[in-house]
């Protein structure tokens, strides 16, 4: 199944996605449901035949055109957004850097998040603004000192993330959370994904970002250092993982700061993160 989380005028919702343009909204798939995916991800945790219901009923239902609503980031406002720098092989050899033996994780906050179509902005104070093409895990369960052979059970779903990023602002600090947290500038979406239609920890998958339309990264995920088993083990030895928390899985060689010149997103262009069977992320990119 494919979730989506969006506002029907000024009113928040989410649904089911049917085909490539519908969407059953979440009124009409079963009595006293939540009102937003976050917390029906939390319950289905509780209640192991809720997802199986939801997708009976959603293929019975009348689905509602996708472009009557406007979507939001598919988890709005998730409890943790927990990031990986450097973890995939490639990126580590065009940046320079060593393979490390344990992640490097930072923080996104939740109002740096934008939803699939939504602009991504260039602030006004730099224009060194990079792309990251990434795989995001949804967590669908509490979770802690969680086997790595049990860890994907935890997962909810995966989707597509734009790891956006400021590189001067990046580079300010040893600390890389300023430069990956101004506003508008991690698109997430369009769908959440669950397992089932996916290999296990999304391996083998191809992972590009085009910038309007030119490959720049072109990967498969069975090249990151820290797959997505292992990096919800190493997380839950220090941390509980809540249903709800994203994890943005790194990015592979490609970026514009890497490159002869330097490529980086200006007003006008349009980026997009595609990866194999997940889906298409598309923003659009303004001033």
């Amino acid at each position: 199944m494919r979730f989506v989380s969006y506002r029907a005028g000024v009113t928040p919702g989410w649904g089911v996605l049917v085909g490539a343009e519908g969407v059953v909204d979440s009124l009409q798939l079963g009595n006293k449901l939540p009102t937003t995916l976050r917390d029906f991800i939390a319950l289905s945790a509780t209640q192991p035949n809720l997802l199986a219901d939801v997708k009976t009923r959603a293929a019975a239902a009348k689905p509602t055109r996708l472009d009557a609503v406007t979507l939001v980031p598919c988890v709005p406002q998730p409890g943790k957004i927990i990031c990986l720098g450097v973890n995939y092989h490639d990126h580590a050899k065009e940046g320079g850097n060593a393979i490390a033996d344990y992640p490097a994780f930072f923080l996104r906050c939740e109002t740096s998040l934008l939803a699939h179509g939504a602009p991504l902005q260039v602030p006004a104070i730099s224009d060194k603004l990079d792309f990251e093409a990434e795989l995001a895990v949804v967590i669908g369960q509490r979770t802690r000192f969680v086997s790595e052979s049990d860890a994907l059970k935890s997962v909810f779903g995966y989707a597509c993330f734009n790891d956006a990023s400021l590189r001067d602002y990046q580079r300010r600090t040893t600390q890389w959370t300023i430069g990956k947290n101004f506003d508008a500038t991690g698109g997430f979406g369009p769908s959440l994904v669950t397992p089932d239609e996916l290999p296990p920890g999304c391996t083998g998958l191809r992972i590009q970002s085009r910038l309007n339309g030119q490959v720049m990264q072109n990967a498969n995920t069975t090249d990151m250092v820290f797959g997505v088993a292992r990096t919800i083990s190493l997380l839950s030895e220090a941390m509980t993982l809540e249903p709800g928390d994203v994890l943005v899985m790194g990015t592979p060689g490609g970026v514009g700061y890497a490159r002869t010149p330097p490529v980086w997103m200006k007003a006008g262009d349009t980026i997009e993160i595609d990866i194999e069977g997940v889906g298409i992320l598309s923003n659009p990119v303004t001033a």
